[in-house]
């Protein structure tokens, strides 16, 4: 049980479920799109790309930070399965109606690769927020003193070569510092 004074977690922290269990919710959840799909319209289309790109999200805010991995390679996989699944049991719902198995399924990739390719990047992107959020405590930016660990300290000035140098008794003048030499020290130099 959460304590009273523990800050809420933010929507970046808040995914904890593993990778597994998170491929087979989006995947039970795309197979029941694709049926409501097929029963409607004798193919998928536009209703399957928005829901394959709502269940992308998803999955992406719902996994726990070790599964980030499974969770980045699942949409291509996930729409690839689907298309050759499809394909291969109802080549109409991707394709033409007399495509082999194999056209069909380039068909089917190519119809659908603008979900796919808004689904991945919305899942990478998002897992790439989640990642920021989980180093810094929840928050997707830092302010400049806690980037640090520790306040910034204000600049100091570069002292101007064209002002002069002050000579100390018993101290060396820095080497290349001409400010301060006399004539025949800057000619013996040279």
């Amino acid at each position: 049980m959460p304590s009273r004074n523990a800050p809420a977690r933010t929507l970046w922290e808040e995914g904890r479920h593993p990778g597994r269990l998170v491929v087979r919710a989006a995947t039970l959840a795309l197979l029941v799109v694709v049926l409501v799909s097929l029963l409607l319209g004798n193919r998928i289309g536009l209703v399957f790309d928005l829901a394959f790109v709502v269940v992308c999200v998803a999955a992406a805010l719902a996994v726990r930070p070790r599964d980030f991995f499974t969770v980045g390679v699942m949409p291509p996989l996930l729409l690839a399965a689907t298309v050759a699944v499809l394909a291969f049991v109802d080549p109409a719902a991707v394709a033409r109606a007399g495509d082999a198995v194999a056209q069909a399924v380039v068909s089917g990739l190519a119809h659908h690769a603008i979900a796919l390719v808004i689904g991945y990047a919305l899942t990478l992107g998002i897992l790439a927020l989640r990642q920021v959020a989980l180093r810094h405590h929840g928050r997707l930016r830092i302010s400049g003193e806690q980037s640090s660990g520790r306040a910034a300290a204000p600049a100091t000035p570069r002292p101007d070569r064209t002002m002069p140098v002050v000579q100390v008794p018993g101290q060396r003048r820095a080497e290349g510092d001409l400010s301060s030499a006399t004539a025949a020290d800057r000619d013996r130099r040279r």
